[in-house]
């Protein structure tokens, strides 16, 4: 077989993961969030001051040490033993924590519930958009190496892999913060706005273009399943934002996710009833029409819109004001709730519709991509609460990505400023798209560099490790110079 062919084969007739270990599988990154936090924490207890010496590239290296390389490692090397490493990381940090917080009044936790806190942007999404992006690039690069379990990779058609789950997220997570989610009103008539997204989405398209022209004009090897033969995933995102944009123009906003419910509910009746379910699995039609070669890409759509309401409905829940811990804190377990709610009814509709499809984007996969979302970010919201009770118990009140008391402070707000500018979260967080880019094109590079399925695990591992730290490098200097590259 030829390169490509090996590498295509490779990629393809999978079955994903259980539910159990994705979901174990996202819960290392909020204890990787405030492993962090305690370190750095314990370090100005130690030292009495903030940042770490030598600034400019400790703070890079701590935030690549304890929050990309773990990641990398728990997909790769330490996959088989994940659920060991994520209670021994959990263990310890449970221990720095007490440690921190020993001698603390009895009604310090009543106390630290009524205080007030302030943030610019809410941590949990931040970290939550932030890990989905980060995740997503060491994904689309390991997949390629042998190194990267089988399971972990997206599934033919049913099954949950963990890049199944990363597709679902990426959707959430650009809802979570679109206009309307932030409660930014609609200015001048529908059609104009209308107009305006329209126009809003030409980078993606731009990009998909960019894609499609280079993987066939170098013969890169591609999934043909996953989206169809001239489809990507930069298409589904800018026909999924338009589509949403018109929906949400006419739509009351309390109800989104009745209409969400409507749309993917539909669209599994019509799988259902209809000959369509057949059409979209098979696979030896590809070269009648531009349907026919793309019909995993352009059904999908209703899925991932679906998707997209509900994570617009669970922003503005998420984004409406709120003055103190307490009733952050009821937030997150509303989220929780709700997660463990959207799981029963993902078992129930399993059991007697149809598993988990990432191809179809079917109901089960929208019920999942939400209640795995909805526990995600209720883990990151837990870790910031953790951060910030750690961070009133010490008096050190200077962990990036994390809320803060409302005390206000001049040199202390300075010298929180000052943090925030060397966080790796911030600087992914302010060039989001283009670290997305960044790494879909290291990624070319890398496989037509590398014969990515020879590789051992140990030279993986490093091209792995290499692949992030530049990609990380690249939009930390950015954000270092203030740099915000906007397509439009």
């Amino acid at each position: 077989m030829a390169q490509r062919e090996l590498k295509e084969a490779f990629v393809s007739h999978l079955n994903g993961t259980s539910l159990e270990e994705v979901a174990l599988g996202s819960f290392l990154s909020p204890v990787c969030v405030v492993s962090r936090g305690l370190f750095l924490i314990l370090y100005y207890r130690a030292k009495g001051n903030l940042p770490l010496p030598h600034p400019l590239i400790s703070h890079l290296l701590l935030d690549l040490c304890a929050l990309i390389v773990p990641l990398v490692l728990s997909c790769t090397v330490l996959s088989s033993i994940l659920h060991q490493v994520v209670v021994s990381l959990t263990f310890v940090s449970a221990c720095v924590f007490c440690y921190i917080c020993r001698g603390c009044p009895q009604n310090a936790v009543s106390a630290f519930l009524q205080s007030h806190i302030e943030f610019n942007q809410v941590p949990s999404v931040t970290l939550f958009r932030v890990f989905v992006n980060v995740k997503t690039a060491i994904s689309i690069l390991a997949v390629d190496f042998n190194v990267f379990p089988r399971r972990y990779a997206k599934t033919e058609t049913y099954g949950t892999g963990v890049m199944d789950f990363g597709v679902g997220a990426f959707i959430f997570a650009n809802a979570l913060v679109c206009p309307e989610a932030r409660r930014k009103f609609i200015s001048g008539s529908k059609t104009s706005y209308i107009a305006k997204q329209l126009l809003s989405v030409w980078p993606l398209v731009a990009l998909g273009m960019g894609r499609l022209v280079s993987v066939k004009m170098t013969g890169y090897h591609e999934h043909v399943t996953e989206y169809g033969v001239h489809w990507n995933f930069f298409f589904t995102l800018a026909i999924v934002r338009v589509v949403a944009s018109m929906l949400l123009v006419v739509l009351p906003a309390n109800l989104l996710w009745v209409f969400a419910l409507l749309i993917s509910g539909f669209y599994q009746f019509t799988l259902e009833t209809s000959e369509l379910k057949a059409f979209i699995i098979h696979n030896n039609d590809r070269e009648k029409d531009f349907l026919h070669a793309n019909k995993e890409g352009l059904f999908s759509i209703l899925g991932y819109v679906a998707i997209y309401l509900t994570g617009v409905q669970v922003g503005l829940y998420v984004m409406q004001p709120r003055s103190n811990i307490r009733e952050w804190l009821k937030v997150l377990v509303k989220l929780l709730l709700g997660s463990f709610a959207l799981y029963a009814a993902l078992y129930t509709c399993q059991t007697f519709v149809e598993p988990v499809s990432r191809r179809l984007a079917n109901f089960s996969f929208c019920l999942w991509s939400v209640a795995q979302s909805l526990f995600f970010l209720s883990c990151l919201g837990m870790a910031d609460i953790i951060l910030l009770f750690s961070k009133r118990a010490s008096g050190c009140h200077f962990v990036p990505s994390s809320s803060n008391l409302s005390k206000k402070h001049p040199d202390s707000d300075r010298k929180r400023g000052e943090i925030e500018r060397l966080c790796l979260v911030q600087a992914v967080s302010r060039n989001q798209l283009l670290f997305f880019l960044l790494a879909n094109v290291m990624t070319g590079l890398t496989n037509s560099a590398v014969d990515t399925i020879s590789c051992s695990n140990l030279f993986s591992l490093c091209i792995l490790l290499l692949y992030m730290f530049i990609n990380c490098f690249v939009i930390y200097v950015l954000h270092l110079c203030g740099i915000t590259v906007k397509f439009w």
